[in-house]
């Protein structure tokens, strides 16, 4: 897996100076939830950043890869391909547009995708002979913001869902017993 350098300015955006928690959440949409309650009520969320956590790569496979059907998308993609030059040719021919030649361009397409397509597959050695699609999710979203405005911002989550915040209060003391007994030791 590679990691690819952040932009100095988008280090910047996605970064907060002194970043406090006002709560965790099971799903994206809870905390956006949260965030939204937030600037519904003047809160400055431009200090306000949602980071998920604990992050898992889901992987649904969608079928059997045959060599069959790698031609056939191969050739599919290869006449989107070939249709879209043959058009791109026929609007800039001083003859005018001949159907005859986009069609030309459609099969020539079909044939080198379905080629190179087929040439690909045969140098995976059926390593990998199944479709899929995948995902990277988080199995929890923790909302932050800057520690000047996490008093009040922690004041109005407690309005909007009383229980959740006790809750959340409960999560920070045994999280920093915890910090306390590793120390300890």
């Amino acid at each position: 897996m590679s990691s690819q350098p952040m932009r100095p300015g988008l280090r910047a955006a996605l970064s907060l100076e002194y970043p406090m928690s006002l709560g965790v959440h099971d799903t994206y949409e809870d905390a956006q939830e949260a965030v939204d309650y937030l600037s519904d009520h003047e809160f400055p969320v431009q200090d306000v950043l949602i980071v998920g956590t604990d992050l898992k790569q889901l992987e649904r496979v969608t079928g059997r890869l045959t060599q069959g059907r790698v031609i056939g998308a191969g050739a599919l993609s290869g006449m989107w391909l070939g249709l879209f030059v043959g058009v791109m040719f026929a609007l800039f021919d001083p003859a005018g547009v001949e159907l005859l030649n986009i069609l030309a361009t459609v099969a020539f397409g079909a044939v080198f995708g379905a080629v190179w397509a087929t040439v690909g597959y045969r140098l995976t050695r059926g390593q990998r002979d199944f479709t899929s699609v995948s995902q990277v999710v988080a199995n929890k979203y923790e909302v932050l913001c800057e520690h000047k405005h996490v008093q009040r911002g922690r004041e109005l989550l407690a309005e909007m869902d009383p229980m959740k915040a006790a809750q959340e209060q409960v999560r920070q003391a045994q999280e920093a017993e915890r910090a306390r007994l590793s120390t300890e030791q």
